[in-house]
């Protein structure tokens, strides 16, 4: 059996980096489609929405972080190979803890179960379409809820623990943990908690893209070699 020392986790190194590039193309491209067309702010309108446009509406329940926040579990798992030497403790909870909120994320996230409530609110019969929209109430409140906000929290306190590893550690830059510190700073306040939530929330969005930036480039030149 190999030891983890003389394993080769250059494909996972070179994976994380071709994902990052994706990552880096779906944030962005989620701002915009959030500027240009604003989610509706009924379960009617978001029934409505699908009817006319079904991507539209997938993407109005943020459709592209279901890709982003998979993307996030290899983004993880290669953090936690590359610092598990320095910092193994710490490192293995970040993981977990980092994993734990992706999947709560995946709970909370009601894209297709409003789609597939739209077709049978449209056709349905008039009385009973209060079925369908006391339904997708409900999904929308747990799209906000419990799992959501715990997906917020865990993804925080595994950003803040992996930044404090990269900023001892002394194979990376120590600007990367910084840039990952400020990131989980703006996060402390879930994006759920009102307009100053969603304005943490849009400022994380900085730092972490430049972090995510700095951190391909610690791979391309250090760990895939």
């Amino acid at each position: 059996m190999k030891k983890h020392s003389d394993v080769d986790f250059r494909p996972l190194f070179k994976l994380t980096e071709y994902l990052i590039i994706i990552m880096l193309l779906i944030i962005p491209i989620q701002i915009i489609v959030f500027s240009i067309a604003l989610p509706p702010d009924s379960v009617v309108g978001f029934f409505e929405l699908f009817r006319e446009n079904a991507f539209l509406g997938l993407l109005s329940l943020d459709f592209l972080y279901l890709i982003n926040n998979t993307i996030m579990i290899v983004l993880y798992l290669s953090l936690f190979i590359a610092l598990y030497r320095e910092k193994p403790v710490t490192s293995l909870i970040a993981f977990v803890i980092g994993l734990t909120g992706v999947v709560c994320y995946y709970g909370s996230n009601p894209s297709f179960e409003i789609m597939t409530l739209s077709k049978k609110f449209f056709e349905a019969r008039m009385s009973d379409q209060i079925i369908y929209i006391a339904a997708g109430e409900a999904l929308l409140a747990g799209y906000s809820g419990t799992s959501f906000n715990v997906y917020y929290v865990l993804n925080t306190i595994c950003l803040l623990l992996f930044a404090y590893i990269l900023i001892k550690s002394p194979i990376f830059k120590k600007t990367l943990g910084y840039w990952a510190l400020a990131s989980g700073f703006f996060m402390i306040i879930p994006s759920s908690v009102g307009m100053i939530g969603l304005i943490f929330s849009l400022l994380s969005l900085i730092p972490w893209m430049v972090f995510i930036g700095l951190l391909r480039l610690e791979y391309k030149n250090k760990l895939s070699l």
